[in-house]
């Protein structure tokens, strides 16, 4: 999560090349970090569905035992 942080002030100045310079070059790099963050938030979505998984099976483990 942290180098999500980091990543956004560095897109600024890309976003200001494309949209106020109109340099292709700047187009470009902003559909690859794009892509780079919708491939990260999917590794994110993963590891958030891993541990709920996880926690549901240590729960049902913990109801079971007691029973």
């Amino acid at each position: 999560m942290k180098s999500l942080g980091k990543w956004l002030p560095r897109w600024k100045k890309i976003f200001e090349k494309f949209y106020e310079k109109r340099q292709n070059a700047a187009g470009t790099r902003i559909r690859k970090k794009l892509s780079d963050l919708k491939r990260k938030a999917q590794e994110i979505r993963n590891e958030v569905q891993a541990i709920k998984q996880a926690a549901k099976q240590e729960k049902a483990k913990k109801t079971t035992s007691e029973g």
